[in-house]
């Protein structure tokens, strides 16, 4: 598993706040957020969502938001997009083969660029690990992390838990602890190794109770992965892993990204492939989760996809409310001299 960046030193509810070098509305990785940012950001994307559409315009109405995208993506850029605008707010895209990012300007320069612009809330996909964490302290603006390189996808993990509490516990709203998915066992299976989505998902469900199996092949699923922390295990069979779990969260098998690796595709299929005689077999009430885009015939088939018990859709929609929610948190935090840290339980 690449190394991923310092955790932040925990802290209780009585210790010294912390300054950052952020905007405290940013959003840089789970590891920023105390469980109750978590249950105000779940409850925020409630409150959202089922809100007028003319008042819920009112919220950001014509504040500046720069979708930046060294990536190609459909689902995060457009789910954010869409959030901005339902908020009310003017959102400009720029992508990395239509700007001055072709000729070779550095990030820093163009988040500089951005902000003399007028944008006052910058949302950042990067192919290099840590690039959020750099723009945020080039611009002082808040950052909301769309994946970077192979560290993390914050919004990822959180819109996956409000699917996961709308599915298990019947609500979006529900205040979130230490106890609320203990019982639980999640399999993340798949492309481990290079998937942000499954680190940030792995620094935030064990913090909730949850017991987290990672299953797939050495090449893509280091041992290293299993010391990721507290209530990680691996299980390389995956079959034995389906039978002890409720939730199911298929990856994406990178192709881009496995020059170098010796990955058989037609036993990674044998052996990891979510299909139905599988999922029937050993899983057959799990929820079934994939965070896209989704690779149909090699790690799952349309038949599971778009089965009874897929909440993949569901995982689509719950991304809009939960980008509302973190556009609304980035653009109403005050910086009052110095930033502080939320207080992570």
């Amino acid at each position: 598993m690449p190394k991923s960046p310092a955790k932040p030193r925990q802290t209780t509810a009585t210790s010294t706040p912390q300054t950052l070098s952020h905007h405290p509305g940013s959003v840089l990785s789970v590891a920023d957020l105390s469980l109750d940012d978590v249950s105000s950001i779940l409850k925020a994307a409630s409150t959202l969502e089922s809100e007028d559409p003319l008042k819920r315009m009112k919220h950001l109405f014509k504040r500046r938001v720069s979708l930046l995208f060294y990536e190609s993506s459909t689902r995060t850029r457009t789910s954010f997009e869409l959030a901005a605008k339902q908020l009310g707010a003017d959102t400009v895209l720029v992508s990395a083969l239509s700007s001055s990012i072709e000729k070779g300007e550095s990030l820093k320069d163009t988040g500089i660029t951005l902000r003399a612009l007028g944008a006052e809330c910058v949302i950042l996909r990067h192919p290099s690990s840590g690039a959020p964490y750099m723009l945020s302290r080039a611009t002082g603006l808040p950052v909301l992390n769309a994946g970077d390189g192979m560290h993390e996808h914050p919004s990822q993990a959180l819109l996956d838990l409000r699917t996961i509490l709308s599915r298990l516990r019947g609500t979006k709203t529900t205040p979130v602890s230490e106890i609320t998915l203990k019982g639980v066992t999640i399999t993340i299976c798949g492309d481990i190794f290079h998937s942000r989505v499954a680190r940030s998902n792995m620094l935030m469900l064990p913090r909730l109770g949850a017991r987290v199996l990672l299953s797939g092949p050495q090449a893509l699923l280091p041992e290293a992965s299993a010391s990721a922390g507290p209530g990680i295990t691996i299980e390389r069979d995956f079959d034995k892993a389906l039978k002890q779990s409720q939730i199911v969260m298929m990856l994406r098998i990178q192709a881009e990204r496995l020059a170098g690796l010796n990955v058989d595709l037609d036993e990674y299929k044998l052996r990891y492939q979510a299909n139905s005689e599988r999922i029937t077999a050993h899983a057959p009430n799990a929820l079934i989760l994939h965070p896209g885009p989704m690779i149909r015939g090699l790690e799952i088939t349309s038949e599971v996809a778009d089965g009874p018990q897929s909440a993949i859709a569901e995982q689509v929609r719950h991304g809009v409310s939960v980008r509302m929610a973190l556009l609304v948190r980035a653009l109403t935090s005050k910086t009052s001299g110095q930033a502080t840290k939320g207080k992570r339980k």
